[in-house]
């Protein structure tokens, strides 16, 4: 599936292994995806993941503008979050420049993970403009609005890259797992 804004997917630990989880699905169908698996990483780990270039450096690449696919709550405060710094308005129309970063666990086990991590603190957060009802029947999310991973990064990219036709496929790829899930599990 062909995309503009690179996505970086951290993954918790629990979920590698989960059968129903979409992470892994989503990095295959992205090409300019990457995957880590952690709860916390070292900052001279993680900085390159968030800020340099992937692959082979080539001087003519545009640096991008990393930002975090995370909703912003009244408690991050509360919970010894910093605050996140707002979003420049103008890094959004030029998707080609982006780096997505998205935190694939839990609510719990994300919230953890930024806890556990100041870099992804210090990240904008991209506020999603519209939730689409989640397609994810086979798990019990606590909230209606509460996304699966694939889905909440085709939201980000379809808000980001202002075609949310272009992702149609990778939503239709999904709703196939979830009814070949549903099957498997005999719902």
């Amino acid at each position: 599936m062909e995309h503009r804004t690179e996505v970086l997917i951290l993954q918790h630990p629990l979920e590698v292994h989960e059968a129903k989880g979409t992470a892994r699905l989503l990095h295959l169908s992205l090409p300019h995806s990457r995957m880590e698996t952690g709860e916390q990483w070292d900052p001279g780990v993680l900085q390159p993941l968030l800020a340099a270039p992937w692959g082979a450096p080539d001087a003519s690449a545009p640096s991008r503008r990393t930002l975090l696919l995370y909703p912003e709550a009244p408690q991050d405060a509360a919970l010894g979050l910093a605050t996140p710094p707002p979003l420049d308005p103008a890094w959004l129309p030029r998707p080609q420049r982006l780096r997505l970063v998205v935190l694939d666990g839990t609510w719990r086990k994300s919230r953890k993970m930024l806890h556990r991590n100041p870099l992804l603190q210090q990240l904008p957060r991209l506020p999603l403009q519209t939730l689409p009802a989640s397609r994810y029947r086979i798990r019990t999310a606590r909230q209606p609005h509460q996304l699966s991973t694939l889905e909440a990064t085709c939201a980000a990219l379809a808000q980001l890259e202002a075609d949310a036709e272009r992702f149609a496929p990778l939503l239709a790829s999904f709703d196939g797992f979830v009814a070949q899930q549903a099957a498997w599990q005999g719902r």
